[in-house]
């Protein structure tokens, strides 16, 4: 995972990081999570999920996919110094804006020229595209798939993988390489709703992995009982080989 989206583990930060605690700062951030919210639950990848929707008869312009998955890529493509210059809604402002101009519905000319005045959409049959995004609300989108197929029991020895950057990833950074044991299997196999290009999207087992704070941060670990767990996909652990 690219170093701006995930602080958690990392060392010698230049100050203590200030964490905000109201939900949204102005009004205008309430729209950019519906926005995101509605794209949801008008994505095209639900007419095969689970529960099944008929996507394909929702009166929507909307023809793609769009995920969890897909916000986070979009920040994660930002320039570090902005990612960290910008607020938290404004990191999605900038990443649904650029997944509506890299896909063709709207151009940056045309973004300049309604900066101040949006128009409101018409002729739209908006009370089916409603009862639709509600419909998401109420019933989701289970990324479950089947029961776990563990490769690792409760109680492996794991080494937790190093694969190439791509343009996402679950796995945080500073657990790549290190090793843990397995203290929990997650019931069932769970899909991501796209492939990062490290290793997840199709189901597979989650486990919860528990870590020694003195394999990760060795002697400048504070000193104490704490451990530290992470949820991780099968994708991002190995075994260890046992020497001979």
């Amino acid at each position: 995972m690219k170093l701006q989206h995930y602080l958690g583990g990392l060392e010698g930060l230049p100050e203590p990081l200030e964490m905000e605690k109201r939900v949204f700062v102005e009004d205008w951030e309430k729209r950019i999570f519906g926005i995101h919210v509605a794209m949801m639950g008008l994505s095209k990848h639900l007419g095969t999920a689970l529960p099944e929707y008929p996507i394909d008869g929702v009166p929507t312009a909307f023809q793609d996919e769009w995920t969890w998955a897909d916000l986070r890529t979009g920040a994660e493509a930002m320039n570090p110094f902005d990612y960290f210059k910008f607020r938290y809604y404004e990191k999605w402002l900038g990443g649904i804006t650029q997944f509506f101009i890299d896909k063709g519905y709207v151009t940056e000319e045309e973004l300049t020229a309604k900066v101040g005045g949006l128009t409101p959409a018409t002729g739209t049959p908006e009370a089916a595209i409603d009862d639709q995004v509600i419909a998401y609300l109420r019933l989701g989108d289970s990324p479950r798939r089947d029961v776990a197929h563990p490769n690792f029991p409760v109680g492996s020895a794991v080494r937790i993988a190093n694969p190439a950057a791509d343009a996402h990833s679950r796995l945080p950074g500073y657990l790549r390489g290190r090793t843990g044991t397995v203290e929990r299997v997650f019931e069932g196999d769970y899909a991501y709703f796209t492939h990062t290009g490290d290793g997840i999207g199709e189901p597979m087992p989650i486990y919860i992995v528990e870590f020694q704070p003195t394999d990760i941060w060795g002697p400048r670990a504070e000193a104490g009982p704490e451990k530290l767990y992470a949820e991780l996909f099968e994708a991002y652990l190995a075994p260890i080989e046992e020497k001979s």
